[in-house]
């Protein structure tokens, strides 16, 4: 099936690009990747009246990985395959970039893209929810603001962004002491969308004591989830294989909300679609 007629503008600036997204409102997406948005605009299950491309957005630094200020900020047209690549990366976020989907969509498809998607279903909801991250968003007039990834997603397939807003990028806290995460999925096979998975972070006191603890999880709700039941059992405690036996048993039950949103752009179900 051929997607529905749309228009498409080809943004040079952040600034086009957000006022072309504010002229169109809700019928508008950002195109970033487009491996989430283009097969459901193929199905018709998205019909955007116009396309607003940001690939050629150059001088944002939207492209691009780095450490500043204690955090790692990664840019809106950053590609999966870019993060699994980067020495810049540590923990969850390492371990979750080399098995998102598969090589064609790591070449393609962006983080903050996925994230716009607010699927449920996706890696990277997860990652950031364990490891606290924040969803950087421009509007116009250089009005920007900062959200908390537990609060950027509303609903499955629905973020909180404005229809004139873009995200810039997502903030990742960097831990200044020992530190550790993984992210762990099951799948039906290699590509396929985790049946469940898993993103852990921990941070240890200078005593081994965990000092802060992260768990989230994939494809048990319909956002991803944070375990708060789990990250409770596991803060102030010394780290041993009962101890990780007994957070795993608590599991997604006292779970608390929180997951998934928009990426480069438009509430109501996403927008950089990558």
């Amino acid at each position: 099936m051929l997607p529905a007629q749309f228009d498409y503008i080809a943004a040079s600036s952040v600034e086009e690009a957000i006022a072309a997204k504010a002229e169109g409102g809700d019928e508008t997406r950002f195109l970033a990747g487009g491996q989430s948005l283009l097969p459901m605009m193929k199905l018709r299950f998205a019909t955007p009246s116009k396309l607003v491309d940001i690939n050629r957005i150059a001088s944002a630094g939207l492209d691009s990985i780095r450490r500043h200020n204690g955090q790692l900020h990664i840019g809106a047209l950053v590609r999966h395959a870019d993060i699994a690549a980067s020495d810049a990366v540590s923990g969850a976020v390492a371990s979750a970039a080399p098995w998102i989907s598969d090589p064609l969509v790591r070449n393609l498809g962006t983080l903050c893209g996925s994230v716009a998607h607010c699927d449920p279903e996706g890696d990277w909801n997860t990652v950031l929810l364990a490891t606290g991250a924040e969803v950087v968003v421009q509007g116009p007039s250089d009005r920007r603001r900062s959200i908390d990834i537990g609060d950027f997603v509303v609903d499955f397939f629905t973020n909180s962004l404005a229809d004139d807003e873009m995200v810039l990028g997502v903030h990742i806290p960097v831990p200044s002491g020992p530190s550790g995460g993984s992210y762990q999925k099951l799948e039906r096979k290699v590509g396929d969308y985790a049946t469940v998975g898993v993103a852990a972070h921990l941070e240890l006191a200078a005593d081994g004591t965990i000092s802060a603890a992260g768990v989230a999880m994939t494809s048990v709700a319909p956002i991803n989830r944070k375990a708060t039941d789990a990250e409770a059992l596991l803060v102030g405690n010394t780290p041993s294989a009962e101890l990780f036996a007994e957070a795993g048993a608590a599991g997604p039950a006292g779970g608390g909300g929180g997951g998934g949103g928009g990426a480069a752009g438009g509430g109501r179900g996403g927008a950089a679609a990558g």
